[in-house]
């Protein structure tokens, strides 16, 4: 999603809610659990000491939490992003989903403490999850690149990644993958990055789906080489977050959000058709890609359309006849998610049962938390137990390098006592 000032929002939204109308609902029980998830897609809203780990020379300047009308705000660059509530709608009624602002005390706990993310990801039978950062900072880290000095956001970008790993995961390193933000505005130092924190366990990226929407360099130059070459060397997994172009698909201006939201896959049909396309994975090989958020149920069809234009490959010059056929690819080098897509647990012979992981999106408006349980039950009860299991957390782990559920974990699961029973 684009990120967007306050002022903005009030002025499509209205001001922002009065803080005491704010409410938060009981907290749920404990689902039964049918199959343990590692959820590939979830978020955290970062706390004010984010920044504290930037060097001494550049603290005064460094992105903070300020204070505005008893409402917290991060100032950036002389510019105020307040805290939205899609940042954290869990827990909330519906009708708050997409408060204009907040404070962290009007979230659930869950949204930003790794101690309470535990506990809620237990109700929901979640064993593991990674997670992106806030839609504040934009998924692929567009605020802190354009900062207005390129030694400071190079900092910020460090600081935030040293936060990610020495803070959010590291009491938990079992249970919560790290994943971090790139420093978009020099692919040379954005390799570095990579692999600085490879060479401390992480395995996970978040990148645009599309720079050029951002304004930069596209995925059809060489800009980004040097950075997934990076990724490729490392087994870093270049994950393409719906939205992190800084759109998303809305037909017209005054199309209401629910177009967008029903629109999402659209743009994970676009980032994989259009990184094919690209030739990344032929010149890197080794590259993992995964669509975030993008859904599965297109992936047929996607396929459907590579073939015909692989056909029609004699009309151009983009396709050679030494490159491997872009199905091909797609099979070697992409994966997908789903939050809820329940025909695509139905073409897996089309999809690939190896290339499909489940996520969760909390603590987001179109989270399935806390019934992921109940839905995933509904989705693949169907499937053989073996493939229940690749689903919902073995591809997870193979993909990010992550344990697996403890088989104590395993055994406790309705599918697999299900499946003992029979």
């Amino acid at each position: 999603m684009t990120i967007t000032r306050l002022d903005a929002l009030q002025e499509r939204y209205g001001a922002p809610p009065a803080l005491a109308d704010l409410a938060l609902l009981p907290d749920p029980q404990p689902r039964e659990l049918w199959c343990p998830i590692i959820s590939v897609d979830d978020h955290v809203l970062e706390p004010p000491t984010l920044f504290d780990r930037v060097p001494a020379r550049f603290r005064g300047r460094a992105p903070h939490l300020i204070e505005v009308g008893g409402l917290p705000a991060w100032e950036v660059d002389g510019k105020r992003y307040y805290l939205g509530g899609t940042n954290g709608a869990v827990g909330r009624p519906q009708i708050e989903a997409h408060q204009t602002a907040m404070r962290y005390d009007q979230f659930r706990p869950g949204v930003w403490d790794a101690d309470a993310r535990i506990r809620d990801m237990d109700i929901n039978g979640m064993w593991a999850s990674l997670n992106f950062g806030s839609v504040i900072w934009g998924f692929a880290g567009k605020v802190l690149a354009t900062l207005s000095d390129p030694e400071l956001a190079l900092a910020c970008v460090r600081a935030y990644n040293d936060w990610v790993v020495e803070e959010w995961c590291a009491k938990y390193p079992d249970r919560l993958i790290p994943c971090q933000m790139p420093y978009l505005a020099d692919p040379l130092l954005a390799a570095a990055e990579i692999r600085r924190n490879a060479a401390r366990g992480v395995h996970a990226v978040s990148f645009s789906e599309n720079p050029a929407g951002l304004g930069l360099p596209s995925m059809h130059s060489p800009y980004w080489d040097p950075f997934l070459a990076a990724c490729a060397e490392t087994g870093t997994v270049v994950n393409l977050h719906v939205g992190s172009s800084g759109t998303v698909a809305r037909p017209a201006d005054d199309s209401p959000v629910p177009v967008i939201v029903a629109l999402f896959p659209m743009s994970g049909m676009s980032a994989m058709i259009d990184w094919v396309y690209s030739k990344i994975p032929i010149r890197f090989p080794d590259i993992k890609i995964a669509l975030s958020e993008g859904g599965a149920s297109w992936v047929p069809t996607a396929l459907e359309r590579l073939q015909r234009a692989f056909n029609r490959r004699e009309e151009n010059n983009v396709w050679s006849a030494a490159d491997p056929h872009p199905v091909d690819v797609v099979r070697r080098n992409f994966w997908f998610t789903s939050i809820e897509d329940p025909s695509a647990f139905r073409l897996l012979d089309l999809i690939g049962a190896d290339r499909l992981m489940i996520e969760v999106d909390y603590p987001h408006a179109d989270s399935s938390w806390p019934d992921t349980q109940e839905l995933i039950r509904r989705d693949l009860s169907h499937l053989p137990v073996s493939t229940v299991a690749k689903l919902c957390y073995e591809n997870a782990a193979a993909l990010y390098q992550h344990p697996l559920p403890p088989e104590s974990l395993q055994a406790r699961a309705a599918v697999f006592a299900g499946s003992a029973a029979r």
